[in-house]
C-alpha cells in the first residue's frame, strides 16, 4: 500500500556537493558518522523503535490472538446506514459460531474459502471465523467478473464462497457451495441464502473440534501483482497477522495517550484489501475500537457517517482524501469536528492534495504509511508530534522491521539521502507466491529481504520517502492492476496483435490505465472498440480508458516491454 511522493530528481543523490560540471554526487556525504539506526558495513537500516517481543507460542492462531487482548470496547462493528451493530461481547461467540458452523458443514483445516464481498459488518466474522477452523481465506473484488473469479477459485482450489445474496447465482457455476450474505440480517429477509448465513452464525461456540493451529500454518491468500507481471497468491501466516496486529496497529496506538476503545474509526477502505483487512479486519478488534462501516462510498453519505457517529480516525486512499477536502471547503467543516486523525496509503497521493488538506482541515493530524500484501502492510507508518510535522513522509520504519536501499544497477547498497530500490526485510514478510517458486526467488532473496520493486530514500532522521517505482503495477483509487493481464486480454482480440499498458496520472484516481496498441494491417477497429471489449471481459475498475494505435510496441532485446518509452511518449501526447 505504498504512498509515492513526487519529487524531481536527476540522479541517485539526494543532497550532496556539486561537481565540476554542476551535476550532484552520488555521495551524498563525505564524513564517515551515521546515525544509530544505520549500519554502514552492512547498508541495513534498523527501526528507531524498540524491538517488540512477538509471542513465542508456536501454537497460536491469530484469531485466538486478537481476543486475547482484554478491553473495554462496546461496539465493535456498526452499518453507517442502518446503525445496526455487532457489539464487542457478541463478536467472538459469533466467530467462533461461524467457525463450528462451517465444520459442520464439511469445511476442514487448510480448506480454502472465497470472501466475494462489499464492505461488511459481517466480512469481520465470516474471515475471522474460517482461520479460527484453521481454513484458509482467500478474497476479492466484489465487482470482479466471472472470469477473474473463476480464475482465482481454481488456482487456489476454493471449496466454498461467500457473496452477496444477488451473486449465488451467477457464482453456482463455479461447481462450488455458495453462500449469500445479506446487507443487514434481518427478520424476513428475501434471500434464501441468508437463512443458511443465520444458521451459520447461530451454531454453538463452545464446540469441541478446534483444531491445532501454527503459526506457520497459512491464514490467507490474497491476490497482488507484486513487483511485476500477473497476479500471483501470496501466502500469509498467522505469524504474519499477528506480527501485523502488534507492530503495526496496536504500536501505532500506544504511540498516543488517549484510549483505544474510545476512538471511532470510518471504513471505506476495501476489507478484501490488505490494508483495509489488516484495520477493520483484524487489528482495530484487538483494542476495543469502533468501527463504523460503509458498505460503498458516497461523499455526502460520508459526512454524515462522521457526524452522526463521531468519528476520530479516517484511515483512507488518495481519491477519499480529495473527498474528504472538498466536502469540507462545501460547508461541511461544521460536520466533522470529531475528526483526530486522518491516515492515507495505498496508491500515491499528490503532494497538493495533502497541502490543501492540513490548509482546510488544519486541526486534524494527516500521517501517511507504506507496506506492501506482500509485507502484511507492515512498513513505516508516520507519527507527528507538536514540534514535528512531517506530512510527505510515509514515515519511519516499524518495530523489528529492516530495510536496505539498493542501487538497482549495481546492486550496492546506499547510505540515507541516497535513492534506490527499498528492501524490506521483517515477521511481516510473506511465506512466498502460491505455487510460483520462480517469482518467490526473485521477490525475496537468500537474507529474508523482500524487494519491494519501489525507489525511495531515508532521509537523515530515519524517514522514508518513496519517490517512484519500478514495477509496473497501476495503482487506480486504491486497486493495483496489472498491466500483464490487460495485456492478454488486449491480445485476444482479433484484429490486435500487440499491446502494452501502462498507467497515466489522473488527479481522481491516482493511476488509470492507458493501452498502446498494434492494429492489423487492413483492420478498423477503433479505440472504442478496444475499450468496449476490455470492458466486458474485467472489473469495471480495470478497464482501459484511453487507447493510443501505434506501428509497433518499444521492447528489449529480450522482448520486455519498455515501459518508460511509453510513458516519454504518453507525456508529449498530453
Amino acid at each position: 500500500m505504498a504512498t509515492f511522493l513526487k519529487t524531481q530528481l536527476n540522479s541517485h543523490a539526494i543532497e550532496g556537493e556539486e561537481s565540476g560540471n554542476g551535476e550532484v554526487e552520488k555521495n551524498p556525504s563525505k564524513t564517515l558518522s551515521f546515525p544509530f539506526w544505520y549500519c554502514a558495513e552492512t547498508g541495513i537500516y534498523s527501526s528507531k523503535y524498540p524491538s517488540i517481543k512477538l509471542p513465542e507460542d508456536p501454537f497460536l492462531d491469530v484469531v485466538s490472538f486478537i481476543f486475547s487482548h482484554k478491553n473495554d470496547g462496546v461496539s465493535a462493528l456498526v452499518d453507517s446506514a442502518s446503525g445496526i451493530s455487532i457489539s464487542y461481547s457478541e463478536l467472538y461467540p459469533m466467530v467462533k459460531s461461524m467457525a463450528s458452523g462451517l465444520h459442520q458443514r464439511g469445511v476442514s483445516q487448510g480448506d480454502v474459502v472465497l470472501i466475494l464481498l462489499p464492505n461488511s459488518i459481517y466480512f469481520p466474522v465470516i474471515l475471522l471465523g474460517v482461520l479460527a477452523l484453521g481454513a484458509i481465506a482467500t478474497t476479492m473484488n466484489p465487482f470482479s467478473n466471472l472470469l477473474e473469479i473463476k480464475k482465482q477459485a481454481l488456482d487456489c482450489c476454493v471449496t466454498l464462497a461467500f457473496t452477496t445474496c444477488d451473486k449465488v447465482d451467477k457464482l453456482s457455476t463455479l461447481d462450488i457451495p455458495v453462500i449469500g450474505v445479506p446487507e443487514i440480517l434481518v427478520s424476513g429477509s428475501n434471500c434464501s441464502e441468508s437463512s443458511v448465513f443465520y444458521e451459520l452464525i447461530s451454531c454453538d461456540p463452545n464446540w469441541d473440534s478446534r483444531p491445532k493451529i501454527s503459526q506457520q500454518d497459512t491464514a490467507a491468500i490474497l491476490y497482488s501483482s507484486g513487483t511485476t507481471g500477473v497476479g500471483k497468491g501470496v501466502i500469509l501466516t498467522h505469524g504474519n497477522f499477528i506480527a501485523m496486529v502488534e507492530t503495526f496497529v496496536r504500536f501505532e496506538a500506544s504511540q498516543y495517550e488517549y484510549s483505544s476503545s474510545g476512538n471511532v474509526y470510518l471504513d471505506v477502505t476495501p476489507m478484501f484489501h490488505v490494508y483495509g483487512l489488516s484495520l477493520f479486519v483484524m487489528g482495530l478488534l484487538s483494542l476495543g475500537t469502533t468501527i463504523v462501516v460503509m458498505r460503498k462510498f458516497d461523499a455526502d453519505e460520508m459526512v454524515k457517517a462522521i457526524e452522526r457517529y463521531n468519528v476520530t480516525h479516517f484511515p483512507l486512499v488518495p481519491p477519499l482524501l480529495l473527498a474528504l477536502t472538498r466536502r469540507a471547503k462545501d460547508g461541511a467543516l461544521s460536520s466533522m469536528k470529531s475528526l483526530k486523525q486522518v491516515s492515507c496509503g495505498a496508491a500515491p497521493v499528490n503532494p497538493k492534495s495533502i497541502e490543501d488538506f492540513v490548509h482546510t482541515l488544519p486541526d486534524v493530524d494527516f500521517i501517511q504509511g507504506y507496506g506492501m500484501t506482500e509485507s502484511t502492510a507492515i512498513g513505516t507508518r508516520g507519527y507527528n508530534t507538536e514540534k514535528l510535522h512531517n506530512y510527505s513522509s510515509v514515515g519511519l520504519l516499524a518495530p523489528n522491521m529492516q530495510a536496505k536501499v539498493v542501487d538497482w544497477i549495481t546492486g550496492s547498497t546506499l547510505a540515507p539521502n541516497c535513492m534506490g530500490e527499498l528492501w524490506l526485510c521483517g515477521p511481516g514478510v510473506m511465506k512466498g507466491y502460491l505455487n510460483n517458486l520462480e517469482a518467490t526467488k526473485s521477490t525475496i532473496d537468500d537474507n529474508g529481504y523482500l524487494h519491494t520493486g519501489d525507489i525511495a530514500y531515508f532521509d537523515e532522521e530515519g524517514y522514508l520517502y518513496v519517490i517512484d517505482r519500478l514495477k509496473e503495477t497501476i495503482k487506480y483509487k486504491g486497486f493495483q492492476i496489472a498491466p500483464a493481464d490487460l495485456e492478454a486480454v488486449l491480445v485476444s482480440h482479433p484484429d490486435i496483435i500487440d499491446a502494452a499498458v501502462i498507467g497515466a496520472r489522473d488527479e481522481e484516481a491516482g493511476e488509470i490505465p492507458v493501452a498502446f496498441v498494434v492494429k492489423r494491417d487492413g483492420c478498423a477497429v477503433s479505440q472504442t472498440d478496444v475499450i468496449n471489449f476490455v470492458t466486458k471481459q474485467v472489473a469495471p475498475f480495470k478497464k482501459i480508458r484511453k487507447v493510443y494505435f501505434r506501428a509497433s510496441i518499444p521492447r528489449s532485446a529480450a522482448g520486455k516491454i519498455l515501459r518508460k518509452e511509453l510513458r516519454n511518449l504518453l507525456t508529449s501526447k498530453l
